[in-house]
């Protein structure tokens, strides 16, 4: 990983923690989140995963209008990096640590392969 490529992740790192901290307190079920990337296709390769406890509340939650705004905030913070996707919708995608168990045994390093 270039030099450059550590800095943008580290900052990456960061807003998501934002991101991450604020669906905690105001999305049920929200557990956790994480990224992938390959800088050398950057930011089209970018993928936030925003991890649930449950399948139902994944679904739950997409059917609320809260996956709308909480693809807005992740838009709107990676706007502040000078990351901008005409359709964040493609960037964004979301799991349960439910379905990883099931599918994939807990191994989330499986799943994201």
């Amino acid at each position: 990983m270039r030099k450059t490529d550590k800095t943008t992740d580290n900052q990456l790192r960061v807003l998501l923690t934002d991101v991450c901290e604020i669906a905690l307190k105001e999305i049920e079920g929200f557990q956790w989140l994480t990224h992938t990337v390959n800088y050398d296709n950057f930011p089209k390769s970018l993928k936030v995963i925003c991890v649930f406890d449950t399948k139902a509340n994944v679904q739950t939650f997409m059917q609320s209008s809260k996956g709308q705004a909480l693809n807005t905030l992740i838009q709107s913070k990676l706007e502040g990096l000078n990351i901008r996707f005409k359709n964040i919708d493609k960037h964004v995608s979301y799991d349960s640590e439910e379905a990883c168990d099931e599918e994939h045994g807990g191994s989330w390093a499986s799943r994201q392969g």
